[in-house]
């Protein structure tokens, strides 16, 4: 009698921007280049689900798209997450023959829900939980690590819930700690952070990584994930945390979405980012484009203090409109045939953002943000060729707030 396989599970756990998906799509890419089956499950909070739109851009998604499951609009934790969770599992189970699961949690995902559901599971094994560290969030918001514990017992006194607490709990529940964005702080600052974070989980192994560079190898060596190490852990905070499942955006968290077919005024963007961005939008992210820039798709990018921008893409309006487009007159004709489809007063342009913060903040910059499209005024200045200011690198861009 065959005895039935367990596919192993890894974790990639962490708060909004620590670098989930960077790391997610290094393994993708690691798995096509040295023929590896594995699935892949992506949590995204928004109902946009921007991360898995990126995940599926990935060659080897685009080959075969049953290999890719987004579970988008709840936090997976929550136990409608656990329950689109345990479908999504069954369904590759059924459709694939993975050698690894690999699942990227939304930032505000608390990791106990989500050991509880794999220790009971037969026919997938937990082997790994990566909670990222974002070295550069944790430099500016917790004095490099130093003020983490002391406003988590502070939240404990007062009977508070936030997201210190979460950040505490993630790094409690994890096997491997992933240090991440160590080249954007001071190298004699890396070892302080390490040390304050090694408190709090001096049992997890931990690892520095620049750019998503980690081994798809290392990932089978794992050993199954030790649930008695955290069994009293689970007894403590399992009556706090029920109340929590219940709610699909914990920890007074709140997203937005922001759609336009307006393009955003360069110069405005820019003032709004520099005047309104502080610590309480923990992240936002998605596609849109600058009236300077209208013939690329961009991706916004924003966690903590850093905004980078990237160019992903080219609208099909900008080929047709380009004359040396360099396609033939058939593809032309395909691509206008295409656009008269399209919605918006710009062909398929468009912008589409999540704002993921602090419910006290995050509709306030939400509203700075729509602030940034174009008026009608502008819009006629723009079919007239207009130069707009435009502060932005003209390169791939990464700005840092101080």
């Amino acid at each position: 009698m065959d005895v039935l396989k367990e596919v192993p599970v890894v974790i990639l756990n962490g708060f909004l921007g620590s670098g989930k998906t960077t790391l997610f799509r290094s393994f993708l890419a690691q798995s096509k280049k040295k023929d590896i089956s594995i699935c892949a499950i992506v949590n995204d909070m928004s109902e946009l689900d921007v991360d898995g739109e990126l995940l599926g851009s990935s060659e080897i998604i685009e080959e075969n798209e049953g290999i890719l499951k987004s579970i988008s609009s709840c936090v997976l934790s929550s136990k409608l997450g656990l329950a689109k969770l345990d479908k999504a599992i069954q369904e590759l189970l059924k459709t694939q023959d993975p050698e690894l699961i690999i699942i990227e949690t939304s930032g505000s995902c608390h990791p106990m829900p989500l050991i509880n559901y794999f220790k009971d599971q037969s026919s997938v094994k937990l082997t790994g939980v990566f909670v990222l560290v974002d070295s550069l969030m944790f430099a500016h918001d917790y004095n490099y690590g130093e003020r983490l514990i002391p406003m988590m017992q502070k939240n404990m006194e007062a009977g508070k819930r936030d997201i210190t607490n979460l950040l505490v709990e993630q790094i409690l529940f994890c096997s491997h700690l992933i240090m991440t964005k160590t080249d954007r702080i001071e190298v004699e600052k890396l070892p302080e952070v390490a040390t304050y974070v090694k408190q709090i989980n001096p049992l997890a192994s931990t690892h520095s990584v620049v750019f998503g560079k980690l081994s798809i190898e290392s990932l089978f060596e794992l050993q199954a994930y030790d649930y008695f190490k955290v069994a009293q852990l689970i007894k403590e905070l399992k009556p706090i945390l029920e109340t929590e499942e219940q709610d699909d955006l914990p920890y007074d968290i709140e997203s937005i979405v922001i759609k336009d077919d307006r393009p955003f005024h360069p110069q405005r963007l820019w003032d709004v980012c520099h005047r309104y961005l502080d610590k309480r939008i923990y992240r936002s992210k998605g596609f849109f484009w600058l009236a300077t820039r209208d013939k690329h798709s961009m991706l916004w990018q924003q966690a903590a203090g850093g905004i980078s921008l990237e160019l992903i893409g080219s609208w099909r309006s900008g080929i047709v409109e380009r004359e040396d487009h360099g396609i033939s007159e058939y593809e032309i004709q395909k691509l206008k045939e295409m656009l008269l489809n399209e919605p918006g007063r710009f062909g398929d342009r468009h912008c589409e953002l999540t704002v993921i913060g602090d419910k006290t903040q995050v509709n306030q910059f939400a509203e700075k943000l729509k602030s940034c499209f174009l008026t009608d005024e502008e819009i006629e200045l723009y079919h007239s060729d207009y130069q707009f200011d435009d502060p932005w690198p003209k390169n791939v861009v990464r700005r840092i707030n101080g």
